[in-house]
């Protein structure tokens, strides 16, 4: 689990998730990106803030679970903090399981469970101003 402030490469993670189990017969991924238009307005770059001292451990605590839900092998997931431009990657999630039903699961439970539960927040830059993001569209 980390959180950055810089750009990740989804093929170190992949190769880094690969590495920890020859067993995986399925690893499924979730790239989320940061798009130039939101409800109807332009957007140049989104912010995103968090709670240091809870993020880290609320996405540990997710991964694990996860593990155990889904039975997984091992699973990762990177999320950025500061300023993303439009265009740019925002989450990353992989999930490696013996087959790809539990992985592809995994990958939607992770991330819906992430924004409810992460406390990091987005805040959406438009010609029109700056607006805070609701968490749970």
């Amino acid at each position: 689990m980390r959180i950055v402030l810089e750009d990740f490469s989804q093929d170190e993670e992949i190769r880094a998730l690969q590495a920890s189990s020859k067993r995986m017969g399925g690893i499924a991924t979730f790239l989320g990106c940061a798009r130039d238009f939101s409800e109807g307005r332009e957007v140049s770059e989104i912010r995103f803030d968090s709670y240091d001292r809870m993020a880290l451990p609320e996405m540990q605590k997710l991964r694990q679970e996860a593990i155990e839900r889904f039975a997984l092998i091992d699973a990762r997931i990177v999320h950025r903090l500061g300023v993303v431009k439009a265009g740019d990657s925002i989450v990353f999630i992989a999930a490696g399981a013996e087959h790809r039903a539990p992985a592809l699961e995994a990958c939607r439970w992770i991330i819906d469970a992430l924004k409810e539960r992460v406390p990091i927040w987005k805040k959406e830059i438009t010609p029109q101003g700056e607006a805070w993001v609701t968490p749970h569209p």
